[in-house]
């Protein structure tokens, strides 16, 4: 659903090409109920600059120097949960989709979009939609069938280590957790190590959302 004329949807752009970028803003302010509130160059200028502006949709470059555009989506939902983002790129990379979706992005579109399309996205995800090409939504859901593996990895674990990343997924400390189950600080860091190992993950948060999707 677009805008009203009176409660335009207001948008910034974060990118760090300026054919791009001045390309974009000149496609949003001439559609109706849109407005281009303004632009950055980089991910840091956006973290700092954008919160004041407060708008309600952002078009965010995935593959900003510096900063990358999945860390300042990040940054950005944590100072404004109610925003909308859209990431923009010319690529399909699967891995860099996910990690967009799961900092908070709602839609994902690529670069070479027409502007009709890009302005549809804009209000759809304003509307609570989440825009995506087909091919990319194809590969979102590629990448979900292929990671979802964890019942039969974490029917590894023994009893002990499910204890552990129970605690692990509860938020708990560590110095909580080995206090809880009785257990040194380096126990508790081989158990850890192994349940890393069984899990084919590198962190708490990794091990955790493995944990939670199971």
């Amino acid at each position: 659903m677009a805008a009203t004329d009176s409660m335009p949807i207001k948008v910034c752009i974060v990118e760090d090409n300026d054919d791009m970028r001045q390309s974009v803003a000149q496609v949003l302010n001439q559609a109706p109920g849109l407005e281009c509130m303004n632009t950055y160059a980089s991910a840091e200028a956006a973290v700092r600059d954008l919160p004041a502006q407060k708008p309600d949709v952002a078009l965010v470059d995935i593959n900003l120097p510096g900063m990358n555009g999945i860390e300042c989506v990040t940054k950005l939902k944590a100072r404004l949960p109610q925003l909308q983002v859209l990431m923009l790129t010319r690529y399909e990379q699967s891995d860099m989709i996910f990690d967009s979706i799961c900092a908070g992005a709602s839609g994902y579109l690529l670069k070479h979009t027409p502007a009709e399309k890009l302005i549809e996205a804009v209000e759809q995800v304003h509307a609570g939609g989440a825009p995506m090409t087909m091919q990319i939504a194809r590969k979102v859901i590629d990448h979900f069938q292929q990671i979802k593996k964890p019942s039969s990895e974490l029917e590894k674990l023994t009893v002990r280590e499910q204890e552990v990343l129970t605690l692990l997924a509860r938020g708990y400390l560590y110095k909580e957790i080995a206090a809880h189950l009785g257990i040194s600080i380096n126990t508790l860091r081989n158990h850890l190590r192994t349940i890393y190992e069984k899990l084919h993950v590198h962190s708490r948060t990794e091990a955790t959302v493995k944990f939670l999707g199971k």
